[in-house]
């Protein structure tokens, strides 16, 4: 579906309806949804070019370095930054202004604050990482000074007590470097790729923090720009720019488990031969601008950021094969694919996904924006939610951050309206702080992503693994609906309704346990077998049970209770009480259907956690037999994001989705409403038209790409899901 122009219009009959992709779709009188954006006080920074900016805890958000690009000579610099060879680089930056600054954005009072640091101060640096390591510590490498000398040092900045100090490093001390990806993971610094002086890198190593040694050198693949992070017990990367300057659709691994510790004897991987084809580093400016590489510079006489900078130019040294793995694949198109050609692009990973969010600039309009996700269990990219439904227009973004647990996300930026006051609200400023809440959207946070299927079972295109469960919850699986008889302990029975009755629309306010808005229709209500479970992990594990219990209610006296949900939903709810999980058994929780009956559950019982999971689950899963029961489900629950998702899928899978048993078990009140999710001006319009519609170029928030594939689908009949959406979408997955 799509918006259309009068010119289009006339090509279509009049009997179809077509639904416009605008704001007004949204139901009307409903609040705007998007995230709010609030302005920053303070000592508010210029938009720095390269500069760190880390979230560390605490609701505070620390900038460190760069280069200032609200001046004359900052602009030019920053247009080039991006494009130009190497001596245009090292021109335009060496005539900037770079800094070593330390600012702090307390995310309470909206204040930016220029930090008063100590000890061993390092000099000015842009394109260095800072990572998070401890809770408080900022560990800084790496980056290039203002004469473009590029750095190895390694500094730790001690955030409570804002220190500067330098440990003593050992080991093989890695080439300097600038623009690369680093990332902390079992207390080691991983450092992938980079540039220095033109040479795109194409190594990776790690820090060992507790010793302070680095590793030698392995082979990986040469980028910078990029992003890393550790998953699953491997180091993935993905985007950055590579030796030709294109954007990278590349996604790599390397499998972590092998890797010797540093100092060792394991010989482990092999070394590349001297002059071997693709042993050294790339060289950007040879392969676009001639022989235009300057001599490196030795470390005598050269520059130091502080008295104890170390700056490594070893262009001899040779790398080994890492020990371990090395994958890769390059996503070359799909629905949902980003297209990193076009746009202002952030990366970053949480909660077990990498996400993708594009941003709205002077010539990216908030409809060809959105924010994807790329799921590592099975690599497959899901649009989590439309440009419009995140962005304001007038607002360009310049800087992503995201916390440690992976539940909240602030784009920096600035205004673009140019009558603001200079500082404050123009677009050469971080002046503007947008907050984005991940678990809105589904995610699961890092610390409950755990949850998912097993990482360690990952890179599977087209399958999903369970993980199994570990710990206490796999002792007490063991025991779950086990009759007291088997020796269980078993002191309590649940019973529910029969799982072939009929949802309706009566609401039951009775004040008893079960009490629920989707009741059963009267006479269809009948009784389940007996769950067996136990008294004491209930009390625990539900607080609802706990309050009725304490109450001395009547199921205090009869060790009986019935919710009228379910059986199957009943039995699922019950096994995630015994096991804080709704994606390790097959048999309890493996239909989606259940798992929307269990996102009702949570919020009746108020299960915050559960319903997160839920939620997750339903996004992930989503497909035609059951998007018109999530969607209702969720609509029950106030869910309002997987309500939208939901209705959105319906609309462009209608034909499909109203001929699906899940629709068809609605009440007649939920299929009305859901047939006026559609706007009042939209027509629905056949595959051959909407083929005509999308080759004329009209433009929904999917984007024509999209709308031609839809149209093909459709004439060829081929029954779309989420999961036949997702096999195509794989079709444009190639593996290297």
């Amino acid at each position: 579906m799509a918006a259309s122009t009068p010119a289009q219009q006339s090509l279509l009959p009049q009997t179809a309806f077509l639904m416009p992709a605008s704001s007004s779709s949204r139901p009307q009188g409903s609040a705007d949804s998007r995230p709010a954006i609030n302005k920053v006080q303070g000592h508010v920074p210029a938009i720095l070019v390269h500069a760190s900016v880390t979230h560390c805890g605490n609701d505070e958000i620390y900038a460190f370095g760069g280069f200032d690009e609200d001046t004359e000579e900052g602009s030019y610099a920053a247009g080039v930054v991006f494009s130009c060879p190497w001596l245009m680089y090292k021109l335009t930056v060496g005539i900037c202004a770079v800094y070593n600054h330390v600012l702090r954005l307390n995310l309470k009072t909206l204040r930016w604050d220029l930090v008063d640091n100590y000890g061993d101060i390092p000099g000015v640096r842009l394109g260095h990482t800072a990572n998070l390591y401890q809770g408080h510590k900022l560990v800084v490498f790496g980056g290039e000074n203002e004469h473009t000398e590029t750095l190895s040092d390694v500094i730790i900045f001690d955030v409570p007590t804002a220190t500067w100090t330098q440990p003593e490093v050992r080991g093989h001390v890695p080439r300097g470097r600038t623009r690369h990806a680093a990332v902390i993971h079992e207390d080691k610094l991983f450092i992938s790729g980079g540039t220095d002086a033109g040479l795109v890198m194409d190594d990776m190593f790690y820090l060992d923090l507790k010793t302070w040694t680095w590793s030698r050198p392995w082979k990986f693949m040469a980028r910078y720009d990029h992003v890393a992070w550790v998953w699953g017990g491997r180091l993935w990367t993905f985007g950055g720019l590579g030796p030709d300057l294109g954007k990278s659709t590349d996604i790599w691994w390397l499998d972590l488990q092998a890797i010797p510790a540093p100092g060792t004897t394991d010989q482990q991987g092999t070394m590349d031969p001297p002059g071997r084809v693709g042993s050294t580093t790339h060289n950007l400016d040879n392969t676009l601008y001639g022989n235009m590489t300057p001599q490196l510079h030795g470390r005598s006489g050269s520059y130091a950021a502080n008295s104890t900078s170390v700056q490594v130019r070893n262009a001899g040294r040779r790398k080994f094969i890492a020990p371990g793995p090395i994958s890769c694949l390059q996503f070359k198109s799909g629905p949902n694919v980003p297209s990193l050609s076009s746009g202002t692009h952030f990366q970053a990973f949480a909660s077990g996904v990498l996400l993708d969010l594009t941003t709205p600039s002077n010539t990216i309009p908030t409809c060809d924006c959105n924010l994807s996700s790329l799921e590592l269990d099975s690599l497959r990219w899901r649009r989590l939610v439309d440009g419009q439904d995140i962005f304001r227009p007038g607002y360009q973004w310049q800087y992503l951050t995201v916390n440690a647990s992976g539940t909240k996300a602030w784009l920096l930026g600035g205004s673009l309206d140019t009558g603001s006051t200079p500082g404050t609200g123009d677009h050469n400023h971080m002046s503007e702080i947008l907050s984005i809440d991940l678990e809105r959207y589904g995610l699961l946070g890092n610390e409950m992503s755990a949850l998912s299927p097993d990482p360690r079972k990952a890179v599977v295109p087209g399958q999903t693994h369970m993980g199994p469960l570990s710990g206490l919850g796999a002792d007490l699986s063991t025991v779950f609906d086990q009759p007291p008889e088997s020796g269980s302990g078993a002191d309590f029975t649940i019973t529910a309704n029969a799982d072939d009755c009929i949802y309706g629309d009566i609401n039951v306010e009775d004040g008893s346990l079960a009490s629920s808005t989707a009741a059963f229709l009267p006479g269809n209500a009948v009784t389940s077998s007996p769950i067996h479970v136990h008294k004491i992990i209930l009390q625990l594990r539900w607080p609802h049970f706990k309050r009725l219990y304490s109450a001395q209610m009547v199921e205090y006296h009869t060790n009986r209770m019935h919710i009228p949900e379910p059986y199957a939903v009943v039995r699922a709810f019950l096994y995630y009480l015994y096991t804080d999980s709704i994606a390790g058994h097959p048999e309890y929780c493996a239909d989606i259907i259940d798992v929307a009956g269990m996102l009702v559950m949570a919020n009746i019982y108020d299960l915050p956690r559960l319903r997160l999971l839920c939620v997750n689950r339903l996004g992930r899963e989503l497909d035609v037999e059951n998007a018109a029961i999530i969607w209702d489900r969720a609509g029950r629950t106030n869910e309002e994001w997987l309500m939208r998702r939901a209705a959105h899928f319906c609309l462009n899978h209608w034909g499909r989705v109203v001929r699906t048993n899940g629709f068809k078990s609605l009440s007649r009140q939920s299929i009305i409403d859901l047939c006026e999710v559609a706007d009042m001006e939209g027509r629905i319009i056949a595959g051959p038209e909407l083929e005509l519609v999308g080759t004329l170029g009209a433009d929904d928030g999917l984007g024509s790409r999209e709308l031609k594939r839809s149209s093909q689908l459709t004439l060829n009949g081929a029954a779309l899901d989420g999961d036949e959406a997702d096999a195509d979408e794989m079709d444009g997955v190639e593996d290297i």
